[in-house]
């Protein structure tokens, strides 16, 4: 990926695993080696990091708030959530991030 990232484990977090650039929490030890939900959270701090942060956050929260209006279901509208739709879709493949290329959320479109 290019820089190293720090693992944090976050007993309070409310969902297993988030991406808080530069860093991954869990919400519990077992995580650490999850190797699914920490490659999902890599992929977020790759997109984190493209967008140069600060637009990820305001381009997410964009993102859930149409979603929200569209699917009236919180659950629908996370999962549709552009940078959701590529972590989910490519968090199985270990080799994703070395071939990924810029900007490939804007294919979940």
């Amino acid at each position: 990926m290019g820089y190293r990232y720090k693992i944090i484990v976050a007993p309070f977090l409310k969902v297993s695993g988030m991406a808080l650039f530069p860093f991954i929490l869990v919400n519990n030890k077992g995580l650490l080696t999850d190797a699914i939900l920490l490659n999902h959270e890599r992929i977020h701090l790759k997109q984190q990091a493209e967008l140069l942060v600060i637009p990820f956050y305001v381009l997410y929260l964009i993102n859930y708030l149409i979603n929200i209006a569209k699917y009236r279901n919180h659950d629908k509208a996370y999962l549709n959530i552009v940078f959701e739709r590529e972590a989910y879709a490519k968090d199985t493949d270990p080799g994703y991030l070395n071939c990924r290329k810029m900007y490939s959320w804007l294919r979940y479109f």
